[in-house]
């Protein structure tokens, strides 16, 4: 596709620098305004894993604040009221705990704003492991950005209208991190 340009040809949404997992590219024309409208519509189910700081309380549960741009520091986003931002809702579930302090979440998505899931997972007061805007500045893995990943995409296919699902495995360095830590 040529929707965006020759810097990012094709590209239907982003993911966050130094966020590891899947991105939907579309090939031609038809298929991004295809794909972007179910992104637009929420009919494009996207999921991710995250490792978060501490023990989170619930088990589950669904966050749903507005985002918007920090105040106090413009490149951050925050969650904000709701006449200076735009609604974020995500879904979480506890996937495992740990015993040295840390929580293995899936988060999903209902709507796609900038930083979503690391606003959100900071507002819990549960940071994302190495995220070096949200989290906690001193880490205790040497990490070259935060263990937020992008696992799972479901969308109805532009060309065969059948819905398709697409997972990536959690990287190395990720897994690394993991096999570190005792589960509770």
């Amino acid at each position: 596709s040529g929707i965006n340009g020759v810097i990012r040809p094709g590209i239907v949404h982003r993911i966050d620098k130094d966020t590891s997992g899947l991105l939907v590219v579309a090939k031609n024309d038809a298929a991004h305004l295809s794909l972007a409208k179910q992104i637009e519509e929420k009919t494009c189910r996207r999921t991710y894993i995250a490792l978060l700081e501490g023990n989170l309380k619930n088990d589950c549960g669904t966050v749903t604040t507005y985002i918007g741009r920090d105040s106090k520091d413009r490149v951050k986003m925050a969650v904000v009221e709701p006449n200076r931002g735009k609604l974020a809702i995500t879904d979480y579930t506890v996937l495992k705990r740990y015993k040295e302090g840390y929580t293995l979440c899936r988060f999903d998505l209902h709507t796609g704003r900038t930083h979503q899931i690391r606003v959100h997972a900071r507002y819990l007061s549960h940071p994302v492991v190495g995220d070096p805007v949200y989290g906690v500045k001193k880490q205790k893995f040497s990490l070259n950005g935060q263990l937020l990943h992008a696992w799972k995409l479901q969308f109805i296919h532009p060309a065969t209208n059948e819905e398709v699902s697409f997972e990536a495995p959690l990287p190395d360095y990720f897994i690394a991190v993991l096999n570190k830590l005792t589960e509770i």
